[in-house]
């Protein structure tokens, strides 16, 4: 084992003990090492950084950029131990991040997802159930794609109405109560999962066809057919409405909903951000520049507020 790859284990290593989960580090670093492996490279150059950020056709700003920031943080940790090592500037390859605007779904569009994924075809007839409770949770819950993804049998309190998500984005663990509504279809779920699979080879909550762990890329992909089907996308579009943007419509639903309640939305906002298991109450008030009705209520209740009309 050569010295870059030995330490780069003892950085992943010591990062990781710190907290951090390091997804898309742990797997790009090992391919950028083996990238300066194949090159004869010993340490770390500017160059030799450069050529393996950009080396994929086709690969955009932002995807080129964030590669440079991860080897640029093992270019400091290396920089103590090789004083050869040359750490790439923060002016190379600068790109500034634009969050999405996000897009809402209407009631009637889930309404149209969720019924084109209860027609998904599949060997057992358990892939419609699956993909259509999966989607319903999504946008009644305001979870992460990786929440629902990420659940345990033991994480699905039905007798409580109580969803235990473990160690989601930033490290943090949250309860979720859900409606009564939503309790009743998760139980019916579970009834027929239980009936088709009675030893499945996953404790996880959600399961696949195969009795397995539902994947990322799996939901996504048929989220996306699924969407072109019903319209939400062009026949060959591969941009458009996201699995995240269930988040952002249900965010979204709920601050308009207590802006026309005449709610004290400020006074709220700390719940919905820690239902959601924001790290900041500051990114649950991005929806309202997010949202052109969000910022014109949050604008007419401050102009109401300033004339004393409210407390």
């Amino acid at each position: 084992m050569n010295e870059l790859r030995k330490n780069l284990e003892e950085y992943l290593s010591i990062r990781r003990n710190l907290g951090f989960k390091l997804q898309r580090a742990g797997k790009l670093l090992p391919d950028f090492v083996l990238f300066a492996e194949k090159e004869g490279a010993s340490f770390i150059t500017v160059e030799l950084a450069l050529r393996w950020a950009t080396q994929s056709l086709g690969c955009q700003k932002a995807w080129s950029a964030a590669r440079l920031g991860i080897i640029r943080g093992f270019a400091q940790y290396q920089s103590v131990i090789d004083p050869r090592t040359e750490v790439p500037p923060y002016e190379l390859l600068p790109y500034r991040y634009h969050r999405r605007p996000p897009y809402i779904y209407s009631n009637d569009e889930v309404k149209k997802l969720i019924k084109a994924a209860q027609q998904l075809q599949s060997p057992l007839g358990f892939r419609a159930a699956t993909y259509s409770t999966a989607f319903g949770l999504l946008a009644v819950s305001g979870m992460r794609i990786s929440e629902p993804i990420g659940l345990n049998h033991k994480d699905v309190d039905l007798m409580h109405g109580i969803i235990t998500v473990h160690q989601s984005r930033f490290g943090k663990s949250r309860l979720i109560p859900i409606h009564s509504s939503t309790q009743k279809a998760l139980r019916k779920y579970e009834i027929l999962r239980d009936k088709i699979f009675p030893k499945p080879q996953t404790e996880s909550f959600f399961i696949s066809e195969q009795g397995t762990r539902l994947t990322h890329w799996t939901v996504r992909n048929t989220f996306v057919k699924l969407s072109r089907q019903i319209g939400l996308r062009g026949p060959h579009d591969s941009d458009g409405p996201r699995l995240h943007d269930f988040r952002h419509s249900f965010a979204t639903k709920t601050l308009l909903d207590w802006y026309r309640k005449g709610m004290n939305v400020d006074q709220h906002m700390p719940e919905l951000s820690a239902y959601l298991g924001h790290a900041r109450v500051s990114d649950t008030y991005w929806y309202l520049s997010a949202v052109p009705e969000l910022l014109q209520l949050a604008a007419m209740r401050l102009e109401q507020t300033q004339k004393g009309r409210l407390p």
